[in-house]
């Protein structure tokens, strides 16, 4: 098992890891800007 691990990701699996990366950092950033507009800091 721990010699499998050391074989290279796929394009698909590196692409996948990215997009699921992405969507936490975008959700992430949607809450602090969701959180700062209610308390006003854009006024």
């Amino acid at each position: 098992m721990a010699r499998r691990r050391k074989k290279k990701k796929s394009g698909f699996e590196k692409l996948t890891i990215f997009m699921a990366w992405l969507m936490a950092i975008i959700t992430l950033a949607a809450v602090v800007v969701q959180a700062l507009s209610q308390i006003g800091f854009f006024e």
